[in-house]
């Protein structure tokens, strides 16, 4: 993907490489490059030679990023890479609109709903999901890919040797967790070792192009990976026992044991897309 802003040239390679061109009457004065080897391996690069960020309020459709991508297919039509979750709603919607946490792991939570633990650092080796509660809100990513991959491991199973650049979507849902039979089991939502999987169903959603999230990014260092996202606007009641159920490094083939952190929401205009 290329894109022209003034005097700079950027071109970008998803999964390979960043590089940066300034160019003057025709002559190659600059060149910088960064080699992001993985969607999860933490490279990161400079906000302002970056396309639009994750996350952000679903509510606010503003956005002056000039970089522009093309939609990824619906995700019937790609395959699942990975799921994973986060303590507390990385994005800000009408129906999750109240800050909690504490610290740099401050994310949103479901109307009426009271978180019941603090930010639990680390994970360590108890069975189930560290990290959760009853009364706790999380957020759910289903990661798709264009390549032709099973499900694996972290964002790095949406690449492959071969497939260096896919396209990618994020089906994101927000849950509170129960504990009194009136939540969702999270298994009838699980992928299996095809990588078949039922979505939840989404309330209102919100689709716009953004990137990956997670709490090793902030407005200084972006991530460089472009992602189409659809964003239920609504919560839906989850029994915490059906998704302790999944965590465990041996019940799923993500390996998802707990509760991963949240990025702070990006609020800048200029690191988002407009939203139409």
């Amino acid at each position: 993907m290329k894109f022209n802003t003034g005097s700079r040239k950027f071109t970008r390679t998803i999964g390979t490489a960043w590089q940066v061109a300034l160019v003057s009457g025709g002559a190659l004065l600059a060149a910088i490059s960064a080699a992001p080897t993985s969607a999860d391996s933490g490279n990161k690069i400079s906000c302002d030679l970056i396309g639009p960020q994750a996350p952000r309020d679903i509510t606010n459709g503003a956005g002056t990023n000039p970089v522009s991508f093309a939609v990824a297919p619906p995700a019937a039509d790609m395959h699942l890479c990975d799921i994973h979750f986060h303590k507390y709603a990385e994005h800000r919607a009408s129906g999750y609109s109240k800050i909690a946490g504490e610290g740099d792991h401050k994310g949103y939570v479901c109307e009426g709903a009271t978180p019941a633990a603090a930010h639990v650092e680390g994970h360590g080796e108890g069975q189930g999901c560290e990290g959760i509660a009853p009364g706790d809100t999380i957020e759910v990513h289903w990661v798709f890919t264009t390549c032709d991959v099973k499900p694996g491991p972290t964002l790095d199973s949406c690449f492959s040797d071969t497939c260096k650049n896919p396209q990618l979507r994020v089906e994101a849902r927000v849950f509170n967790l129960t504990d009194d039979g009136s939540g969702a089991d999270f298994a009838s939502f699980r992928a299996s070792s095809s990588g078949t999987v039922t979505l939840p169903e989404a309330n209102n959603p919100v689709q716009y192009l953004g990137s990956t999230t997670g709490s090793s990014f902030n407005d200084g260092s972006c991530s460089p990976f472009q992602v189409t996202w659809d964003v239920s606007s609504a919560c839906s009641p989850l029994e915490i026992a059906s998704i302790d159920n999944w965590c465990g490094k041996d019940k799923n083939p993500f390996e998802e044991d707990h509760a991963h952190g949240v990025r702070r929401l990006v609020t800048d205009e200029a690191l988002l897309s407009p939203i139409n």
